[in-house]
C-alpha cells in the first residue's frame, strides 16, 4: 500500500478580514490532480479535506482512505489516538440523528434552537477511515449534520468558558444571538466577545456569513474542553474542542446542501446544553446519554 502526507496550499488572502486558516479550501478548488495514493494522511481541516475531494475525487480514481490530521498538536494527536470503541457509537448517534424529525437544544442560559431535520444531510467522524474514498479526521468524534434551507430558529446564548474556535479563545461574556429561518437577526452582549463577533461578521460584507452552516455534538470521552489554553494559537485549530463529549456545536458559513457559500466561518461548541431529537434526549446539560457515551 502507498501512502502520503499532503499540506493543501494556503492561498494569497483575498478577503479583508483575516482567515481562521480556512485557505487550504480555496486553494483546493485549483487542485485538478491532488494525489494518488492508497491512504493519504492530509493536513487539513475536514472542510478543507471535503473540497479536496470534491476538486480531484480519489475515490472515483481508486485511492482508498483519507485521514485528516487537522493540524492538532502532536501532543493532542497522540493522547487522541484512534478509537476502534468509538466508531460505533458516532455511527449509533449519526442514525439517530437521521431519523429524527426534529431537534431542540436548550440551556439554563437561555439557549432555546428549533431545528427542523427533515433533509438534512446528516454524518459523523470518528477518526478512522478504513473504507474506500472515505474522509475522516484525527482527533475525531463527532455527529453533525447540514440543515435544508430555513431549517433553523430561535435563541443561541453562549456563556462564559464556551468557545469561539475562529478565534481560538474562550468567552469571558455572554454572547446572544437571534436566527430566524437560519439567519443571525441580532447578536448583542454586554463585552468584548459580542463586540469581536458582530466586528467580525460585518468586516465580510457578506450576507451569507449570518446564516447557519453546520450543527451536531461530540462524541469523544477522551477529547478535552480545556487543553485550548495550552498551546498557541499557531499551534492548533481546535479539533478537540470540536470533538469533546456532549458539546453543542454550532457553526455559521457555508451550506452547500442549501446552496449558501460565503468565506467566513464560525465553529462555536458549546458546554451545558440539553439536546433532544423528537423529544429523546442525546445529550443532557453537556453529558451523553449512557448509550452514546
Amino acid at each position: 500500500m502507498a501512502t502520503g502526507w499532503l499540506v493543501p496550499p494556503r492561498p494569497r488572502l483575498r478577503a479583508r478580514p483575516q482567515h481562521d486558516d480556512l485557505g487550504a479550501a480555496l486553494a483546493a478548488a485549483q487542485q485538478h490532480q491532488v494525489v494518488a495514493m492508497d491512504h493519504l494522511v492530509a493536513a487539513a481541516k475536514p472542510q478543507q479535506l471535503r473540497d479536496l475531494r470534491r476538486a480531484a475525487p480519489h475515490d472515483a480514481g481508486g485511492v482508498g482512505v483519507g485521514v485528516g490530521g487537522n493540524r492538532a498538536h502532536p501532543e493532542s494527536l497522540e493522547r487522541l489516538m484512534p478509537d476502534p470503541a468509538l466508531k460505533p457509537k458516532v455511527l449509533k448517534g449519526v442514525a439517530m440523528a437521521k431519523q429524527a424529525k426534529k431537534m431542540r437544544v436548550t440551556s439554563a442560559a437561555g439557549t432555546d434552537l428549533h431545528i427542523d431535520m427533515e433533509g438534512a444531510n446528516v454524518g459523523g467522524g470518528c477518526g478512522i477511515s478504513d473504507e474506500k474514498g472515505q474522509i475522516d479526521y484525527w482527533p475525531g468524534g463527532l455527529c453533525a449534520f447540514y440543515p435544508r434551507p430555513g431549517a433553523v430558529t430561535g435563541t443561541v446564548v453562549m456563556v462564559a468558558g464556551d468557545i469561539n474556535l475562529t478565534f481560538k479563545r474562550y468567552l469571558s461574556d455572554p454572547v446572544h444571538m437571534q436566527i430566524e429561518r437560519d439567519c443571525i437577526t441580532e447578536i448583542h452582549g454586554p463585552g468584548m466577545d459580542a463586540d469581536l463577533m458582530k466586528s467580525y461578521f460585518a468586516a465580510w460584507q457578506d450576507p451569507n456569513a449570518y446564516y447557519t452552516s453546520h450543527l451536531g455534538w461530540g462524541m469523544n470521552p477522551r477529547a478535552r474542553w480545556d487543553t485550548l489554553v495550552m498551546f498557541d494559537r499557531n499551534d492548533t485549530n481546535g479539533t478537540e474542542q470540536r470533538a469533546f463529549a456532549g458539546n453543542f456545536l454550532f457553526s455559521t458559513g457555508s451550506n452547500r446542501f442549501a446552496n449558501r457559500f460565503t468565506e467566513a466561518h464560525f465553529d462555536l461548541p458549546m458546554r451545558n446544553c440539553t439536546i433532544e431529537l423528537d423529544g429523546q434526549i442525546v445529550v443532557e446539560k453537556g453529558n451523553l446519554i449512557p448509550e452514546l457515551a
